[in-house]
């Protein structure tokens, strides 16, 4: 078993080598369409609306990109992924960028040779039960049955804390988001465990959210963030600074509605950096002046994003949290464009 596993792991590493010889940032220019991985579907992150339009969080940033890149953010082919899909697509070449709600890990960065270029959701892994199932904590799920994705750090989170507190458990493996509501919904399972923020969005997306309660203890770290292969510097810069645009757009009180009010008028340094209006920025990313801009212009800032697709007033209902800005009490910080 170890011996596939690290067979396994050399053959991504390999296959991630070879691809990012290429220069991503030229392929995608010449091809004229990002592919981006997401999810195979997680409403307000990643999922194709009733139009079949892909909409969510993880998809803004794809769509961020491809404006920034191709001056258009609909030019980007979505490629639905699963966890154990995921890493092979973006280590093949298949995929140029990876956003989908994947953790950040030392071993998906040292071993799989992977880069993550920032974090976009502040995450934790929690558990949901059924409220007819009378459990109101995670601590009393001894002897259950929980659903739990493959090839993801949920599985391996979920054997720590049961281990961790003496308690056992039983997994029933799902491939995918879908596949684990269904399976929660039918019964084949006592609990459902994932992050904290897929768990909301599943919830929402039940016929009776009520009759389900998320546990109160999150076990777990999840800082999860779009992701290219090593040893694509320029590529990764790309992606990178085009997410922190988007953060420090909110944090200068950029929005879509204001960009060229504050283009033009704005007499803070970095606004206009950021906006291009002055220095070179977008020439050190092998890009044009109007980069960031186009970004921002694609869905929003972070915080208009976050609003949008996973808010207070929208039917998953998160608070900002740890995903507030740095001047808010949050852990939401860009580096500064400088």
């Amino acid at each position: 078993m170890k011996k596939n596993v690290i067979l396994g792991a050399l053959t991504v590493a390999g296959l991630s080598a070879g691809a990012a010889a290429a220069g991503t940032l030229d392929d995608v220019k010449a091809r004229g369409t990002l592919n981006c991985g997401v999810n195979t579907g997680l409403v307000g992150f990643a999922a194709p609306d009733a139009n079949g339009e892909w909409k969510g969080v993880d998809v803004a940033v794809c769509r961020a990109v491809a404006a920034a890149v191709l001056n258009d953010p609909t030019a980007v082919e979505f490629v639905p992924t699963t966890g154990k899909t995921r890493f092979t697509a973006l280590a093949s070449g298949e995929i140029d960028m990876l956003s989908r709600v994947t953790t950040w890990t030392f071993s998906r960065d040292v071993d799989l040779k992977f880069t993550f270029v920032g974090v976009n959701y502040y995450d934790g892994q929690g558990f949901m039960v059924p409220k007819a199932l009378g459990v109101s904590s995670a601590r009393e799920l001894d002897g259950a049955t929980v659903c739990v994705q493959t090839g993801t750090t949920t599985e391996l989170n979920l054997a720590d804390f049961f281990r961790t507190n003496n308690i056992s458990y039983e997994p029933v493996p799902v491939e995918t988001t879908a596949e684990g509501q269904q399976q929660y919904l039918a019964g084949s399972c006592d609990t459902y465990t994932t992050d904290a923020s897929a768990l909301a969005a599943t919830r929402a997306s039940f016929e009776a959210p009520g009759d389900h309660v998320i546990l109160p203890e999150i076990i777990s770290k999840e800082p999860l963030g779009p992701l290219v292969r090593h040893g694509d510097d320029e590529w990764a810069d790309v992606v990178r600074w085009t997410l922190n645009a988007l953060i420090t757009a909110e944090e200068l009180g950029v929005t879509s509605a204001n960009l060229d009010e504050m283009a033009a008028n704005s007499e803070n340094p970095e606004v206009a950096r950021l906006l291009g209006t002055e220095g070179t920025l977008g020439e050190m990313l092998g890009l044009d002046a109007a980069w960031a801009k186009r970004a921002i212009a694609a869905e929003g800032n972070y915080g208009e994003i976050f609003a949008r697709h996973i808010g207070e007033e929208t039917p998953i209902g998160l608070a900002r949290g740890l995903n507030a800005q740095w001047t808010d009490g949050g852990l939401l910080y860009s580096p500064p464009f400088r």
